[in-house]
């Protein structure tokens, strides 16, 4: 029977809560979770726990902030003006994407004043510890062009029908 290991793609259900209890995320009622094994796709601590599984393991784990979603960084906490976001009407709670030194980075607003707006780039779930309830359902090898890219493309998804050598992937991607 096969086992999850590096370059291997696994089919997983899962349940995400918090220290409450409270359900952060889950796969119920939707299609499992398809991932490529080794190539940085989940929390670190997740796949650490799910290395060696067979299918129809199930496996409970508690992941650390430091191999979860990091500890918060107070760096990431900016003052913006008001003007340079994307929408007049700006309340806390709302999501943005800004491009930052590192890349493309999701922001929080956290408070919004007359002229300016709190931004929070942590994570939603940095310094939380997570707790995970998983199934397996299906590993299977990986295939080249999934190797290639670094994560699974389901469906019959291919590059090269999408847009030639070097395609796109679409929303979601991170490709390219």
């Amino acid at each position: 029977m096969p086992t999850i290991e590096k370059d291997k793609v696994a089919k997983i259900h899962y349940k995400l809560t918090n220290d409450g209890g409270d359900v952060v995320d889950t796969s119920e009622g939707r299609e499992p979770l398809e991932y490529l094994h080794g190539h940085g796709n989940l929390v670190a601590g997740l796949e650490k726990a799910l290395a060696g599984k067979a299918e129809g393991d199930s496996v409970k784990v508690s992941v650390s902030p430091e191999e979860g979603y990091g500890l918060p960084e107070d760096d990431l906490l900016v003052d913006v003006p008001r003007e340079h976001l994307p929408v007049e009407d700006i309340a806390p709670g709302m999501r943005f994407s800004a491009e930052t030194s590192g890349g493309m980075r999701m922001f929080t607003v956290m408070e919004v004043a007359e002229d300016s707006v709190k931004l929070n780039g942590n994570h939603p779930l940095a310094g939380e510890t997570l707790h995970f309830e998983v199934d397996v359902v299906a590993i299977r090898e990986a295939e080249p062009e999934e190797l290639a890219h670094g994560h699974v493309h389901s469906g019959g998804h291919s590059h090269e029908e999408e847009e030639g050598e070097g395609g796109s992937c679409g929303e979601g991607c991170g490709c390219h």
